[in-house]
């Protein structure tokens, strides 16, 4: 295949730097409202042809996808290696790399497409509870948004959540009926008074949008091979389709500028050339990770501590949702493994009235192993192998659940100057701890899960608490919105306090993280800073 262009183009009006769902979508809005766009991501663009081979893949390690790098040795998406170094130096070391996709479509490529609003509460926590800090927006301000972008991702659900905020009209697609296991829980859940509803999910439970409904895979993270999830390339093509250039591998090193706005995005490309993008305006877009490390790489003599750094708050407050679950065994089939996403969840323990962390409880849908992936592994064969599998499948349940973790200064973002990337930039470090309040909210959730197994009389054969938490991958809150430049990053329009044509966008400016899979209030946000940028220009 020919080599792509990525010369820049003349003075455009935005420049967008990243290519997942904020970027793509911020480009796919201006692009259709007939702005002049550029977008640079710093991976490659995987193709779309390849992915059943992505899923042999990652059946059968080892096997290569001709052509594609992203079977390769460093995992299904090119994760690995020098461009991607880190460091983590907090109190737990976090996996960065372990959800990171750089590509076009970034962490949608492999996420499992769980979409829930968040709940008022989440913007008022100081009001409420008198912990974190309230967002210069509230509900209302983005109810209109998440409508749009439950239209943007192609939301399957129903309006059958008790502790669901209020909502104006129906999901765009109808809800995935609940899995088999869904309805055992159910029943536990109902004598123990914890009502379950179902999941949002951006997939199709019916053919739309030119992509077919869910076929049942059950690999939606890492692969999804029919392309009914969604991901970020569709907004990517509507952004071409609608006239904006999308360059791929083309990582930006800085941002030049001087002190009242950005002038250029510098970015390299492979043949070890830099180029300066220039543009009316840029959307930062590259995620709660690497929003902060191009603004430290920015700094320069107007902006010694970083670009949009007067504050100090650039990297600061950083957030993930911590895991809490217990898992065991019932003596009846559970169909284990038959999907591969969660139909059902329960918010009841979400809007207490104390001010503990929130907490979703979901059921999942892919506890225990999975017969094929347990097949293709095995050293049996025949009747061995038969006698094996009836043992170990469809016996199992498990209830996971997402906890939110409050702001705290001292998480935080860094660059690490004794590391370098390919380019030989400082690469982030990553200050992770979990705090007392969190502990508390895992107990307590690990509480309630423990309880539904009992219920069922099932085996518990594990169980994940404070001590062995992990996190979610929703990096979150490293440039936050407020209305006070002293105590924030970007206005509650996402652009930065400091320079008047800078705009972040993603989970970087959430203020606090809720407990609710981010993805949709980004999307939202997105469709929100798009408006008022259009506005802007």
């Amino acid at each position: 295949m020919a080599e792509r262009d990525r010369a820049p183009s003349s003075r455009v009006d935005v420049c967008v730097v990243g290519a997942g769902p904020a970027g793509a979508i911020v480009a796919a809005r201006l692009a259709e409202a007939g702005h002049d766009v550029v977008v640079l991501d710093a991976g490659p663009r995987f193709d779309l042809e390849d992915r059943e081979r992505q899923l042999d893949a990652h059946l059968r390690p080892g096997v290569e996808s001709a052509g594609n790098r992203s079977a390769a040795g460093d995992g299904l998406w090119g994760m690995g290696g020098d461009r991607d170094a880190y460091t983590s130096s907090g109190d737990r070391h976090y996996p960065l790399n372990a959800a990171r996709v750089k590509g076009l479509g970034g962490s949608t490529l492999h996420w499992q497409a769980m979409v829930m609003r968040l709940h008022e509460r989440d913007f008022e926590m100081d009001s409420r509870h008198g912990v974190g800090v309230d967002w210069p927006i509230d509900y209302a301000d983005l109810r209109p948004y998440y409508t749009e972008a439950e239209r943007e991702l192609g939301v399957a659900g129903a309006d059958d959540n008790p502790f669901a905020p209020p909502r104006e009209e129906p999901f765009p697609l109808p809800a995935f009926p609940p899995s088999h296991s869904d309805s055992i829980f159910a029943e536990a859940c109902e004598r123990l008074g914890l009502p379950t509803h179902s999941v949002p999910n951006a997939r199709n439970s019916e053919p739309n949008d030119g992509a077919s409904a869910c076929v049942g895979y059950g690999t939606c993270k890492p692969v999804c091979p029919s392309g009914a999830k969604y991901t970020a390339e569709r907004h990517v093509a509507r952004a071409e389709a609608a006239g904006a250039r999308v360059i791929d591998r083309a990582p930006v090193q800085r941002l030049a500028h001087d002190a009242d706005a950005v002038d250029a995005a510098v970015y390299a490309t492979p043949d070890g050339a830099e180029h300066r993008q220039e543009a009316r305006a840029v959307v930062l877009a590259c995620g709660g990770v690497e929003n902060v490390r191009l603004l430290l790489l920015s700094a320069s003599d107007a902006y010694p501590d970083g670009l949009a750094n007067s504050s100090g708050l650039v990297g600061r407050y950083f957030m993930d949702h911590c895991f809490a679950g217990v898992g065991g065994r019932i003596d009846r089939p559970t169909r284990q493994n038959h999907v591969g996403f969660n139909t059902t969840e329960c918010h009841a323990l979400y809007d207490a009235e104390d001010p503990l962390p929130g907490v979703k409880l979901e059921f999942l849908n892919y506890a225990g192993p999975s017969p094929v992936i347990d097949a293709l592994h095995a050293d049996e064969w025949g009747d061995d192998l038969l006698d094996s599998l009836r043992d170990s499948y469809g016996t199992h349940l498990a209830v996971g659940g997402l906890v939110e973790q409050f702001p705290h200064a001292d998480n935080r973002i860094t660059l690490d100057r004794s590391t370098t990337d390919d380019h030989g930039n400082p690469v982030p470090d990553v200050e992770w701890s979990v705090g007392t309040e969190t502990r508390r909210a895992i107990e307590r959730a690990n509480e309630v899960q423990r309880a539904i197994l009992e219920e069922l009389d099932a085996d518990i054969d594990w169980v994940v608490g404070p001590d062995e938490t992990g996190p979610a991958f929703h990096h979150m809150g490293t440039t936050r919105m407020g209305t006070d430049p002293e105590s924030s990053v970007v206005a509650s329009d996402c652009r930065a306090h400091d320079l008047d044509n800078l705009w972040i966008a993603g989970s970087s400016v959430f203020p606090t993280a809720g407990g609710m899979n981010p993805t949709l209030t980004i999307a939202a946000l997105s469709c929100r800073l798009a408006d008022r940028l259009d506005r802007w220009l």
